[in-house]
């Protein structure tokens, strides 16, 4: 029993079934009109509630330049929450929600917008009991942040008055390079104490992505081989079947290794790298992240080494799909990739000399995300040379999504009178090993702002040395030639399958 006055006496801080739960406060959503709010942010805020992992006066502020009430944002919400969300939809817990949701109209440079948002806190402040907590979520195209920032300081938004917290949360990507990174940092500190900055990066919310740290850490089956003595190479894929559909505004100019690459890719790789860390503190986590992303090396001959593509025209799954160059709204000269590979090393003990070849892309043969671990294949094969013909190396593959779990990839005896050995699978599917389905990464992502949790967040220090990684290969990319042509619903350029070729290696089909 806890001698702390107030304390619940028949709580044990052993006991894991009792869920982490947000105190009071609220959440205001810059660009609530957009689709990440409408499918993912909204449906996320409802999912916490339903699981009662929200305080009971939480406070939800949209803040748009559409000209609506309060009731028409409620019923903005509710449609996208009945739409998106995971968990069943209750009225009670529409009806608490709803009551703590205000709408702010105006524009990004409209003081009188700004001191009305300052307001409707304070009247929620009052109304619902938040204790003067709120997170600002700059839901907004990347161009906008500075401004959005310079707002909230401006009219004193940020502002943290004692035993109360004020907190950003910053979508990818995080500038478009080295140096808007650092002068965006700077800002963004200028306003908010670095600990209460937030960078989502949504992929960092995935069980399957934590799951790394549990299947490495948790188990002694893998560390032992978990390095450049057993490790042939580690190939980290993310693929999508769909085009750049209306996001033409902010995908040319960008491309594939901005969007997927810098962020999404580099941070699996630092956890598939990694050393075991001493706690899952966010400090010892970090520190760990960024002695593998300052070891990292680029390949010295970035034309052998690294690819980029645009798709083109072609069928896929029986629908015509247009080139990248036939989209709306893109330049027919446009050099943006929406296909990219490269090869980089880690320059420390553990990993020096095996290649990691990381991919993305957009038209590809379909959506997956996934880590795979090629080991190198058995030095000595005491078999028949035709015996083992079939036999791939084994791998160990961590499926983020669509359908997450891990498969190890062995060789296996066939069955009859030769020794004929050929590859198996062994297969563990989240959906089928736990009766609770996985909370999407922005529900966890939200309870952890709430929380004040930055485990799961990666830190500018972090953002920097990503982009210290990917800008040579963009400057390089920038002055050399143009991007490959493949076709929709193929695996990417031709190129792309000479680079691994090269090395007497090939891509995995997912």
């Amino acid at each position: 029993m806890s001698g702390v006055p107030g304390a619940n006496p028949l709580r044990d801080a052993q006991d894991r079934r009792l869920p982490r739960i947000a105190g009071p406060s609220g959440l205001v959503i810059f660009g609530v009109t957009g689709d990440l709010s409408r499918k993912k942010l909204m449906p996320a805020v409802y999912d916490l509630a339903n699981r009662g992992l929200l305080p009971p006066g939480f406070s939800l502020i949209g803040f748009a330049r559409r000209d609506w009430e309060d009731e028409d944002f409620a019923q903005v919400v509710h449609d996208a929450v009945k739409e998106h969300s995971r968990t069943p939809f209750r009225e009670e817990v529409w009806q608490q929600l709803s009551q703590g949701m205000r709408f702010v109209q105006g524009t990004f440079d409209d003081d009188a917008a700004f001191e009305t948002l300052k307001g409707t806190i304070e009247e929620l402040d009052k109304a619902q009991g938040t204790g003067g907590n709120f997170a600002f979520y700059l839901s907004v195209p990347p161009k906008f942040f500075p401004k959005v920032v310079e707002q909230l300081k401006k009219h004193g938004l940020a502002d943290q008055k004692e035993g109360s917290w004020r907190r950003a949360v910053i979508e990818k990507p995080f500038g478009h390079d080295l140096e808007s990174a650092q002068a965006l940092n700077q800002l963004v500190h200028d306003v908010f104490p670095p600990n209460e900055v937030f960078r989502i990066d949504h992929y960092l919310g995935k069980e399957t992505v934590q799951n790394i740290l549990a299947l490495r850490f948790a188990n002694t089956m893998w560390e032992p081989i978990w390095n450049r003595s057993y490790v042939d190479h580690v190939q980290i894929t993310m693929a999508e079947d769909i085009g750049i559909g209306g996001r033409a505004g902010y995908y040319d100019g960008i491309g594939a290794a901005r969007d997927v690459i810098q962020n999404h890719l580099l941070q699996l790789l630092a956890l598939t790298a990694m050393e075991e860390p001493g706690s899952f503190h966010p400090k010892a986590l970090v520190a760990e992240k960024l002695k593998v992303l300052t070891a990292v090396e680029l390949p010295e001959d970035l034309c052998r080494h690294t690819v980029r593509g645009q798709y083109a025209h072609a069928w896929q799954g029986g629908e015509e799909a247009l080139g990248y160059l036939e989209e709306d709204g893109i330049d027919p000269k446009s050099k943006t990739d929406t296909f990219a590979a490269i090869k980089l090393t880690i320059n420390n003990r553990r990993w020096a000399g095996v290649p990691f070849y990381l991919r993305t892309g957009k038209r590809l043969g379909r959506r997956v995300t996934e880590i795979a671990v090629v080991f190198k294949r058995a030095p000595y094969l005491p078999f028949e040379s035709g015996a083992t013909e079939e036999l791939g190396g084994n791998a160990l593959v961590i499926r983020v999504q669509p359908d997450e779990g891990v498969t190890v990839r062995f060789g296996s005896k066939v069955p009859g009178t030769s020794m004929e050995v050929r590859d198996v699978t062994m297969d563990f599917a989240y959906g089928e090993s736990f009766t609770e389905s996985s909370p999407e990464a922005y529900e966890r992502l939200i309870l952890d702002v709430l929380l004040g949790d930055a485990n799961l967040f990666p830190r500018h220090q972090e953002v920097e040395l990503s982009w210290n990684i990917l800008d040579p290969i963009e400057e390089y990319w920038d002055k050399h030639g143009k991007p490959a042509q493949y076709q929709a619903g193929t695996w990417g350029p031709a190129e792309a399958d000479e680079m691994l070729a090269r090395d007497g290696r090939s891509w995995r089909r997912p």
